[in-house]
């Protein structure tokens, strides 16, 4: 079996998530609308958004975890072409506002392209990491993310962020993935377990303590299951996992029951 001699480091899980994101930012079809709906979208949210926007990318619905109000502001971590960034300007309305945050010049501009099609005028898509936010403190009510959190190896600092751009009583509405037991650290240390989102994940404890260290209260999972289950073994990063690591379907059908997909709530 194949192995890295070493763990892939910071800057290079960064340019191996920036290349393939940005070789998905065309990819929206009759395939993505379908894991879409996997994921938990309902229908019209599908149609009331552009359908370049939706990628058939995540590990959740985080705009379902808790109603957005009218009038707040929000910020989706890793928003990618904007499909949940969309779905939260239709909730917050006219007066309210949403922020897009991505690392990627191709989903960014694929994003701003989305808005002009979409007339949507309440959100913005601005350059940056979410270890390092471009926001000021306490200038939002509501953080979304949907299964970007997992990629990045400083967790503990991207929470923090999140804790200090939110206002007093602002959430955080998270879909993401966590490890039930760990993995062989062939499959942990692979490219194609990093950009499928197991290979930096965390043992759910471990990300679960990760938020409350972070200074959040009322930290509780509103809703889990199975990610082999949203997940099939045709999908790219599975087919990728097995021609890399000349893994069986079994093993691969093995690893993936022990990845479990959350939406986590918590308050600052």
């Amino acid at each position: 079996m194949t192995q890295r001699e070493r763990p892939l480091d910071f800057d290079e899980v960064r340019g191996l998530v920036r290349e393939r994101y940005a070789g998905m930012a065309g990819s929206a079809g009759a395939d993505a609308e379908e894991q879409s709906r996997r994921l938990g979208y309902e229908e019209d949210q599908l149609t009331a958004v552009p359908a370049e926007a939706n990628l058939g990318v995540g590990c959740g619905n985080p705009t379902a975890i808790d109603s957005l109000r009218p009038g707040e502001v929000v910020v989706d971590l890793g928003s990618g072409a904007g499909l949940d960034a969309f779905l939260a300007a239709r909730a917050v309305g006219p007066r309210g506002r949403v922020i897009g945050i991505d690392m990627t010049d191709a989903m960014l501009e694929k994003a701003r392209e989305n808005a002009r099609k979409g007339g949507v005028t309440n959100v913005e898509f601005r350059k940056g990491f979410i270890e390092n936010l471009p926001l000021e403190d306490e200038s939002v009510d509501a953080i979304l993310s949907n299964c970007v959190i997992n990629l990045s190896p400083e967790k503990q600092r991207v929470y923090a962020e999140a804790y200090r751009v939110l206002r007093p009583g602002g959430r955080i509405m998270v879909s993401d993935v966590v490890l039930e037991r760990p993995l062989p650290d062939e499959v942990l240390s692979s490219a194609a377990a990093y950009v499928g989102c197991v290979g930096s994940a965390s043992l759910r404890s471990e990300y679960l303590e990760t938020i409350k260290r972070a200074g959040f209260r009322e930290v509780r999972v509103t809703k889990e299951s199975c990610f082999g289950d949203l997940i099939s073994l045709d999908d790219p990063i599975a087919r990728e996992l097995m021609e890399s690591l000349e893994l069986t379907p079994e093993q691969v059908d093995e690893y993936r029951k022990a990845v479990t997909s959350l939406h986590i709530y918590a308050v600052k």
